[in-house]
């Protein structure tokens, strides 16, 4: 039972492990050549964010069961080539939590109260007192996006200073949201009244820029913005010219578009705090990460107890047939029908009828959980966690079976209930396996639910498919497949455009423009 490590590692970890019988080698800093050499040896390898597990590196672990990550982010593991070579990939996405969430308060303090300059210009042999007059944040609203675990820790010791919460996060309830004390608004409205806005969002195709010009015009003069999140949510460019305009007062980030901030902009204002991705870098942290992950690698080899998964369901071989296929399909419907709900998720209704409701569906219902939640959370969602977190987070999830068929063998019927409306789908798989959703709220259309789709709600009279072609054609939008059906003949129909290549938003906003198009929405799948 060999285990290698090719990052720094807490010795707390390595303890755990030689305490289990594990033969442990701490190689940090291997090159990829020396990895692809040794790894055939190991039956566990452990990491942090300085090694990158490529393919060839799994295509030569012929022994290896099991990748685990001392913290949350995977961005340098193939998790689809472990995947097909049958490899665990688990990370642990608790262990940072509270030291993220204190970083945050770090920030938010030394922005209000201007310490690290102030440290400085003392070190100068400077007494400025007047230069750095500061801000109270008592009585102040701090807005959250992203209103997770991290997020909620940062949301208590806010109250704890007095401040007002607010949070912008569709996958939480305002129930749960109440639980705690927060105020849970739209993304517009919250940006509209916040004094300082922290963000807790994973990076997503959605958050990629999502704090850039537009949602700098709608906050007040004189906000104030930190981010320990991910790198690339925050425009920088953006941010820089709102700084230097007075709009924003300033800014405290841990992590950046580029990785380092070196060359940035950022570096030359005095009222921007910089700091190099400190957010889990505390004792407490290194040592709670590595003996989670030590006891996760323990548990999954010694007894066949996995947690943390990214990339493993518990799926019984002998079902494989049957509902492989659906597994996927339910992965599919969860991720599309969170990109197209309104408002804010309290409730989803699962249905499964003909066939495949013979079968123990419990796995598929989870799988459809976690593209539901994936598109939000990204990395943090698995198969064993995502029950949980839709729990956490006041999502109700239910579940019924029926064996009488309809129009198909087997379907799936998809029902999201949220403060604003509700969303259905209906999907099945067709012959070698292919997903496909069947039916749209009211509308039946059948169609692929992968790629880059653009779904359009028309009035239903001839020309609208023609504008909104000529709108992606004149942007160099090739469109691959265009499937089509009514909700209600002569008044609305539904367009499904499989696109070659992403859209940027200017392309959507000009389709919402088309007189005839009541609504249009990219969805990435």
């Amino acid at each position: 039972m060999k285990v290698l490590i090719t990052d720094p590692l807490a010795k707390e970890g390595v303890a755990r492990l030689e305490e289990e019988g594990f033969q442990v080698t701490e190689k940090v800093g291997i090159a990829e050549e020396e990895l692809i050499r040794i790894i055939p040896e190991y039956i566990a390898l452990i990491i942090r964010s300085g090694t990158k597990v490529s393919r060839k590196v799994i295509d030569a672990a012929s022994n290896l069961k099991i990748i685990g990550r001392a913290g949350t982010g995977l961005d340098n593991v193939d998790v689809d080539a472990a995947t097909k070579k049958g490899i665990i990939v688990m990370n642990t996405p608790e262990g940072n939590t509270i030291s993220a969430a204190e970083h945050t308060m770090c920030l938010l303090l030394s922005l209000s109260r201007n310490i690290p300059q102030a440290n400085l210009s003392l070190r100068k042999g400077e007494w400025n007192r007047k230069k750095f007059m500061g801000t109270e944040v008592y009585g102040k609203v701090l807005g959250i996006i992203g209103l997770g675990r991290i997020g909620t820790e940062v949301a208590k010791r806010a109250q704890a200073f007095g401040m007002k919460v607010m949070a912008y996060d569709p996958f939480v309830t305002k129930e749960k949201a109440e639980e705690t004390g927060v105020v849970l608004c739209d993304l517009d409205e919250l940006l509209s009244q916040v004094d300082y806005l922290s963000i807790h969002t994973p990076l997503t195709e959605r958050t990629k820029g999502l704090i850039g010009e537009r949602a700098f015009s709608l906050m007040k003069n004189g906000a104030r913005i930190i981010n320990c999140a991910r790198g690339g949510i925050i425009d920088e460019n953006a941010l820089y010219k709102a700084i230097k305009n007075g709009k924003i007062k300033g800014a405290a980030l841990d992590v950046f578009e580029k990785g380092k901030p070196f060359g940035s902009p950022l570096l030359e204002l005095d009222s921007v705090i910089l700091t190099p991705h400190l957010g889990a870098s505390t004792q407490e942290a290194q040592v709670r990460v590595a003996v989670e992950i030590a006891n996760q690698v323990i548990d999954a080899i010694k007894k066949g107890q996995v947690r943390n998964a990214v990339n493993i369901p518990t799926f019984p071989p002998h079902l494989e047939k049957k509902i492989g296929g659906y597994l996927s399909l339910a992965e599919k419907m969860g991720s599309l029908s969170a990109q197209l709900i309104k408002g804010n998720l309290r409730e989803v209704q699962v249905s499964y009828e003909g066939e495949l409701a013979e079968n123990d569906l419990k796995l598929v219902t989870v799988s459809l959980i976690k593209g539901l939640l994936s598109f939000v959370l990204k990395e943090r969602v698995n198969y064993i966690n995502a029950p949980f977190l839709a729990k956490e987070r006041g999502i109700k999830v239910s579940e019924v079976k029926t064996t009488e068929r309809g129009e198909y063998s087997s379907l799936i019927k998809l029902k999201l209930v949220s403060d604003s409306g509700e969303c259905r789908l209906e999907g099945t798989v067709f012959e070698k396996r292919i997903p496909y959703i069947v039916k749209f709220n009211n509308c039946s259309l059948e169609f692929v639910p992968q790629g880059y789709l653009l779904i359009c709600i028309n009035v239903d009279k001839p020309g609208a498919v023609g504008k909104i072609s000529t709108v992606l054609g004149n942007y160099g939008i090739n469109i691959a497949g265009l499937r089509m059906g009514r909700i209600t003949p002569g008044k609305e129909n539904v367009s499904v455009y499989t696109l070659d290549t992403s859209p940027a938003p200017q392309v959507i906003e000009d389709i919402n423009r088309i007189e005839e198009v009541l609504e249009a929405k990219l969805v990435r799948l």
